[in-house]
């Protein structure tokens, strides 16, 4: 029997949580050779969330839940469910059913193949808006050109891990995560899933549009230097325009005399360079912000309750 942990972090889900059981433990109770085990991390949520995860807990002797102090979010509820994990095989699914558990079963066959992953990917945005399609598309264009670590378009968190593979990604265990390049990262066989997007029926997305950009921003800046080596050129490719300009300017005086320089000229290159500045000022602090992070080797979450094995107060460290 291959036991199989399903981890799912929850923010604010308390018009799901139950619903999303009974579909998925609806699908998965008909596999034959597995053994599902929940583990719900509940990611500090304001409303009822937690006293819906007591309830399934209680009727239900295969749910296990993790309760943060407050909300740290999804990267640190996905990575406390894979350290309390014990399964040979481990599942990572959102409990709002935009993740299909139906996929389930063809998704495992990918694991009895052979492969060490088997992952799920949108093949269409339907129901978000034109804005934000555009934006996922540009980041992932943008961050694959500028990182060695390729992240196939339109890839979500929904997949299916041997314990190797959750294995080597608890090693990588910095605070400021990005679970889809860490994904990538690792390696491993992954076989692909497309799947028509589902559009979320019950409760609301926890995502806005300043969330979506800081996560892009940190997915690039995690597994790419590119944007300080794009500092640099853009630094040299200015002293050499400016270089060039001084000697033109040179020529100019000695040959026909001082002449006064533009207002608009001098006001344009101003404000050109001072703009440069401050974007080179930015991108260092990006990384810089970082390395401060990381620093402080603060704990990713702390568990405030559970009804697995743990002490209140927990943490990573721990």
């Amino acid at each position: 029997m291959t036991s199989v942990d399903i981890i799912v972090p929850c923010y604010n889900e308390e018009e799901v949580v139950e619903t999303f059981y009974r579909v998925t433990d609806g699908v998965v109770a008909s596999m034959t050779g597995y053994q599902f085990t929940y583990i719900f991390v509940d990611d500090g949520s304001s409303d009822a969330t937690l006293s819906k995860l007591y309830g399934l807990a209680k009727a239900h002797p295969n749910v296990r839940y993790l309760s943060f102090s407050r909300n740290f979010g999804k990267e640190a509820a996905m990575y406390a469910g894979l350290k309390n994990s014990s399964g040979d095989l481990v599942i990572i699914m959102d409990a709002d059913l935009q993740h299909p558990p139906a996929m389930i079963p063809a998704m495992m066959k990918g694991i009895e193949e052979g492969y060490d992953c088997s992952a799920a990917r949108r093949t269409s945005r339907q129901g978000e808006s034109r804005i934000r399609s555009a934006f996922s598309s540009l980041f992932y264009k943008i961050s694959n050109r500028m990182s060695d670590v390729k992240m196939p378009q339109a890839a979500v968190d929904f997949r299916i891990m041997t314990r190797q593979m959750v294995d080597s990604i608890l090693e990588l265990s910095e605070v400021e995560r990005f679970s889809k390049g860490i994904f990538a990262w690792v390696g491993y066989k992954t076989k692909w899933y497309p799947y028509e997007n589902v559009e979320r029926t019950l409760g609301t997305t926890k995502w806005s549009f300043r969330g979506l950009f800081k996560y892009a921003v940190d997915g690039i800046t995690s597994f790419s230097i590119a944007p300080l080596r794009l500092v640099s050129g853009m630094g040299f490719l200015i002293s050499c325009i400016a270089f060039i300009y001084i000697i033109i300017t040179l020529i100019q005086t000695l040959i026909f005399g001082i002449d006064v320089p533009g207002y608009v000229t001098t006001l344009c290159a101003v404000l050109f360079l001072g703009g440069i500045i401050e974007l080179s000022i930015g991108i260092l602090g990006e990384y810089i912000a970082h390395i401060y992070m990381e620093a402080k080797d603060r704990p990713i979450y702390i568990i405030k309750e559970s009804n697995l094995d743990h002490k209140k107060g927990s943490s990573q460290h721990d």
